[in-house]
């Protein structure tokens, strides 16, 4: 990996916490320069003054709103010139039952996860065309198998993938690659943050981040398939089984990922 992404511009949306914050700090080691948003801008503000010296610009922004969007990719090219690389990273998740939840809930998801890489890739297309560059978008095992208490979730990753599949195959003679990786469970903020039956944040993990891969393991992994130009990237043993016995055992999956995520009856992971 060592030198190929040395001056590249790449743009990671969601870049202060989890995944997007070690893709960030890989990216920069490596002498890119890296244009990220986020929301929070304190924790902008923390990430702009750990790295003083380097090339990095960050914008508050919510990718939800097309208009944050359009105005981060826009000063991102005003600043660097151009773009090589979009890695389209924020991402929220949820946790309540169909039944329970409000659809503003799944439509939050959706706004976030699905029309947030809509509205920067479009934004930043022309650039990448000039550059031939590459669009990423971080996905799910979710994005391939429907899982139970993120119906919402789960619907934004299809929708994700399903769009970069048909963007791939549309930006195939502009020289440009477009490529999803799915981390599986990782180590980050995503589960604190996931939203409740009512929108709130349900400020818990059901899992022991300890024993799930370090969001820097995931980054390296990330940051190598773009270099080599991978199709999609699917981390973990357990994404991988997902997948498998979802395709050729679609029944056994239905049973076993139930068994995996209710307890009693109960939603518990």
């Amino acid at each position: 990996m060592a030198g190929y992404f040395a001056n590249k511009v790449v743009v990671v949306t969601g870049g202060t916490d989890g995944i997007g914050k070690a893709l960030v700090d890989q990216l920069l080691s490596e002498g890119a320069k890296v244009s990220t948003c986020g929301r929070n801008h304190d924790k902008l503000y923390s990430l702009q003054s750990e790295y003083p010296s380097y090339h990095l610009h960050t914008v508050v922004a919510d990718v939800s709103n097309e208009n944050d969007c359009r105005h981060f990719i826009e000063s991102t090219i005003k600043v660097f010139g151009g773009i090589d690389i979009l890695i389209n990273n924020a991402g929220i998740s949820m946790r309540a039952l169909l039944k329970e939840t409000s659809v503003d809930v799944i439509r939050r998801v959706m706004e976030v996860n699905f029309f947030g890489a809509v509205y920067c890739t479009k934004y930043a297309l022309d650039a990448i065309i000039e550059r031939k560059g590459t669009v990423v978008g971080v996905s799910s095992i979710a994005g391939y198998r429907g899982l139970p208490g993120r119906s919402g979730y789960s619907a934004s990753k299809f929708a994700l993938q399903g769009w970069l599949e048909a963007i791939r195959t549309e930006l195939v003679d502009d020289g440009v690659h477009v490529m999803w990786v799915c981390p599986g469970f990782t180590a980050s903020n995503i589960r604190n943050a996931a939203l409740n039956k009512k929108g709130e944040a349900q400020g818990e993990t059901p899992l022991d981040e300890s024993s799930l891969m370090p969001a820097e393991e995931c980054a390296e992994h990330i940051l190598n398939a773009i270099e080599h130009k991978k199709r999609t990237l699917v981390l973990t043993f357990t994404g991988k089984r997902t997948i498998f016995m979802n395709k050729f055992f679609p029944g056994l999956a239905d049973k076993l990922v139930k068994n995996f995520f209710f307890k009693e009856g109960k939603l518990v992971k």
